[in-house]
């Protein structure tokens, strides 16, 4: 008697990469919703405060950056679609675009950093500017992080380390990239559009 191919199929689905790394993405989560938390709380503490940092930050900075990461991690998506494709080359074209775009959140994030510390807003100025420097700048260097993983597998693509059954590695900073497109995501309407 044949097993039924669609409990088959569902049993073998898992997580794209590594559990260690959807341990270390879980415990990240975890720190940014805990900071996501106290910020609203001072939010409601202090709204005039608030409102008043959040008129000055550059929202169209802030839109450009999601713009970055959103087709940056699109292009790791097609990266490892490549790969699992036997589409070596592709896959490298679609890391290097990623890290471009990647890179470009660095340049306007610290465009955006250097406006704001020219106006002389810093983190002694209120309670907003020390949650804005402190969120934003905690996802700044993740950002790094991830840029200099993506930067570590685009050789190990071109070696041809990942095939088509073998990913892993791959999917672990696909899916950490992933997660902080997502904080962003929840970074840039909480800190810039919500009043």
């Amino acid at each position: 008697m044949q097993p039924d191919k669609a409990i088959t199929t569902h049993a073998s689905r898992q997580l794209p990469g590594d559990l260690a790394m959807w341990l270390f993405i879980g415990a990240e989560l975890t720190a940014f919703a805990l900071l996501f938390m106290v910020y609203a709380s001072s939010r409601a503490l202090h709204p005039e405060v608030f409102a008043q940092g959040q008129s000055q930050l550059n929202s169209q900075i802030g839109l450009l950056n999601t713009m970055a990461l959103l087709s940056s991690s699109y292009f790791v998506v097609n990266a490892v679609a490549s790969v699992k494709a036997a589409r070596r080359h592709w896959a490298i074209g679609h890391l290097l675009v990623a890290i471009g775009f990647g890179l470009a959140y660095v340049v306007l994030k610290s465009i955006e950093y250097y406006q704001s510390f020219s106006a002389g807003y810093g983190l002694t100025t209120n309670v907003f500017y020390q949650y804005y420097f402190l969120l934003t700048g905690f996802h700044y260097l993740h950002v790094i992080l991830g840029l200099i993983l993506l930067t570590w597998v685009t050789p190990k693509v071109a070696a041809n380390d990942y095939t088509v059954g073998n990913t892993s590695g791959l999917e672990s900073v696909a899916s950490y990239w992933h997660m902080v497109d997502v904080l962003w995501l929840v970074l840039f309407p909480l800190v810039y559009l919500l009043h």
